[in-house]
């Protein structure tokens, strides 16, 4: 059978894409081939709301069962496709099934990175990629009192903020000098390791991984350049490997995931990716090529995919943006801040209440905004002024009374 559309990967990005097709008035046959078994799902809340228990499974789905029926999407659950032919314009499932496809959209995500060290198979170590991960990190954690997490990003601070707070002794192993270090600037590192550490999270820094010790066939401990840290359960979260072997194979530039164009178009014909396997130029990493894992990302490069089927090709110019919630803190950014040339503290760390702005060449290129969500909401035009040459006057960013809309005309 060929399908019009195949989408290989169930989650927000090739879901979007569906439902997107839908509302512009697709009438071709969609299919959504999915990994997991879940109907396609949120995933940030498995590091926060559904790992405290906070928001139940049947709360996660993107849209009720029903909706994928009544809008004529089949979802085929529980297959991984491992082959692409792009002449025959086929995929091939690990359970050995052959799907042909008038356009495949490629939005399979990816796979943890795991930890190149002696006993990271045991059990009790642990990712956060799907609900199924979650499902066994919880068994887990009911026998356990003392976790560790290896990686302080945004993933790893989530889950120790859900943690300590469920009475866990956590400790966070970062190999870098400061926590978030890829994504944030010193003054917000710094801020979310006294939060932390305040709230009894144990974060050491610059911290080599040598092995995981086991007991009994199990995690027991983590062995360290600085020592050994006692752990009955060892969280994960180190990055994502984009997946993108079956395209690579079947000749697809690939870097750091799937090479597309601005039209999320592939080196393949009738093949486009989306979401957090697709590498891409980006106008706010000053043209430089980047995957972005987040809602956002996914949302809006499926849309733009869709456009393309939908002979309505507009492309990719979305401002990033990605969000964090941690104790009582809601980290909200706007914009890329990689490649900075300056910073400015605007309001007072003190009051938990407060931003980090971005410059480069004297243009905001991004915000941290920490339990600030006017200054977001406002930033981002901010961001998008900056790409066309708009330098605001540090010492009014600076301001917090200062709006930061009224900047837009300075």
């Amino acid at each position: 059978m060929v399908h019009d559309v195949l989408i290989v990967g169930g989650g927000q990005a090739g879901a979007q894409a569906a439902i997107s097709l839908r509302q512009g008035g697709f009438t071709g046959s969609i299919t959504i081939v999915g990994e997991e078994a879940d109907p396609p799902y949120e995933r940030p809340p498995l590091s926060k709301d559904y790992l405290a228990g906070e928001k139940p499974a049947d709360r996660l789905a993107l849209r009720p069962l029903a909706f994928w029926a009544e809008r004529n999407v089949a979802l085929l659950l529980g297959q991984q496709v491992i082959g692409v032919d792009a002449a025959a314009r086929c995929v091939t499932t690990a359970a050995g099934s052959t799907l042909g496809y008038g356009t495949l959209i490629w939005a399979a995500g990816g796979h943890p990175r795991r930890l190149p060290v002696p006993g990271a198979e045991l059990l009790g170590v642990h990712a956060i990629r799907s609900r199924a991960d979650v499902d066994r990190l919880t068994a887990d954690l009911a026998g356990a009192t003392e976790v560790a997490i290896v990686g302080g990003g945004y993933i790893g601070l989530e889950a120790a903020a859900v943690l300590s707070k469920a009475g866990k002794r956590v400790t966070v192993l970062e190999a870098q000098d400061r926590v978030l270090g890829r994504v944030a600037g010193e003054p917000v590192s710094r801020f979310y390791e006294a939060e932390h550490r305040a709230h009894g999270v144990d974060v050491r820094l610059n911290v080599r991984i040598d092995a995981i010790d086991a007991a009994a066939g199990r995690v027991a401990g983590v062995e360290t350049d600085r020592g050994r840290v006692p752990a009955q359960v060892v969280i994960v979260g180190i990055g994502l490997i984009p997946a993108v072997e079956a395209l690579a194979a079947a000749g697809a530039a690939t870097s750091n995931g799937v090479e597309v164009d601005d039209h999320c178009r592939t080196s393949l014909p009738h093949v486009l990716a989306i979401g957090d396997c697709a590498h891409h130029t980006n106008p706010y990493a000053d043209r430089a090529g980047i995957r972005l894992e987040s809602v956002q990302n996914a949302i809006d490069q499926a849309k733009v995919a869709a456009g393309v089927i939908l002979c309505q090709p507009a492309p990719y110019r979305a401002v990033p943006w990605f969000w964090s919630n941690q104790y009582d803190l809601k980290l909200q950014t706007v914009g890329l801040s990689a490649g900075h040339d300056a910073a400015i503290v605007r309001g007072d760390p003190a009051s938990r209440a407060w931003s980090l702005v971005y410059l480069r060449a004297g243009r905001v290129i991004a915000l941290d905004c920490i339990n600030a969500a006017r200054d977001f909401v406002q930033g981002k035009a901010l961001v998008e002024a900056g790409l066309a040459g708009l330098a605001p006057d540090p010492s009014l960013l600076a301001d917090s009374s200062v709006p930061l809309k009224s900047l837009l005309g300075a």
